[in-house]
């Protein structure tokens, strides 16, 4: 079973007659994700690979038992949808529209913190629980089943990560991409918190990246307490300074949200930080072959 996600999520795609909508509908639904319903305003009565299309959140949910949406909306009308599926009841939402407007996101923050919704996104590739389920767009053929958690903000590197770990031999309970913008649903130190009474969990891979801090949150936090072996790896530590590089996140300040003070304050944290990402897979075996406590 997943954390947040598992073979019996009952999946609403909100979006899912639109070209990325329906496309990735075919291959989450190729992967066995239990989807039973899609949404598109004026388009209800229709299907898509045979799931039914209704025109509102509250008619799906009146004909389905709704777990989980994924959000494949354009970004003017995102925080409508989502407020829809939250205001329809769906505990958890993943958002996978770019260029959310950052009021937006606040306020579908604001409004999920009132209705106790979790989210990942906006900007995220999705979650995958390898063999089980796939809401968004990972990659299934990177991933494999294991006991090795991926966590990232990096949706591209998420895939890139879990195809090395999967070559190596080393299974995923899961891989999550959080969202690469500024203000995003869940972060680390939350899913830590679960996986920490994951059951189907051993060892946790943090994939950060340059800007905010992420990153130096879930240091503070795993220096306080016992946990489960954590390993990372930090992507930038090239960038040039003054310079915001890709996500919109990715912006350092007052000298925090720096690689190199990502680095230091997870290292500090009994971290083990690998310097590049062809190293992970190692680093992994190092970890998962220790002896227990």
């Amino acid at each position: 079973m997943g954390i947040l996600v598992h073979s019996g999520t009952n999946v609403m795609i909100q979006g899912i007659t639109g070209r990325l909508g329906s496309r990735q509908t075919k291959l989450m639904l190729d992967y066995g994700t239990k989807i039973v319903a899609g949404v598109t305003p004026g388009k209800g009565g229709e299907s898509v690979f045979g799931v039914p299309v209704y025109d509102s959140v509250e008619e799906a949910a009146c004909n389905h038992r709704i777990d989980a949406s994924v959000l494949y909306v354009p970004a003017p009308f995102l925080k409508e949808a989502a407020f829809e599926a939250m205001d329809g009841g769906v505990p958890f939402m993943v958002l996978i529209t770019d260029w959310v407007p950052l009021h937006d996101a606040v306020e579908i923050k604001e409004y999920a913190r009132k209705r106790g919704t979790r989210y990942i996104g906006p900007n995220c590739p999705g979650i995958i629980v390898p063999g089980q389920t796939s809401l968004g767009m990972m990659p299934p053929s990177s991933v494999s089943s294991g006991r090795l958690a991926v966590i990232s903000r990096s949706g591209t590197l998420t895939g890139e990560i879990a195809l090395l770990l999967t070559q190596a031999g080393i299974g995923q309970s899961l891989a999550v991409g959080v969202g690469g913008d500024p203000v995003v649903g869940m972060r680390f130190i939350e899913l830590i918190e679960m996986l920490e009474q994951d059951g189907h969990t051993d060892v946790v891979l943090i994939i950060g990246e340059i800007g905010g801090t992420m990153e130096e949150e879930v240091a503070a936090y795993l220096a306080s307490r016992p946990h489960k072996p954590v390993i990372s790896f930090i992507a930038g530590k090239s960038a040039p300074r003054e310079k915001r590089m890709g996500h919109a996140g990715a912006i350092v300040s007052g000298g925090r949200g720096t690689a190199e003070s990502k680095i230091e304050s997870l290292k500090k944290a009994g971290v083990r930080v690998a310097e590049t990402p062809f190293e992970i897979p190692n680093l992994a075996k190092q970890v998962l072959n220790a002896p227990g406590p």
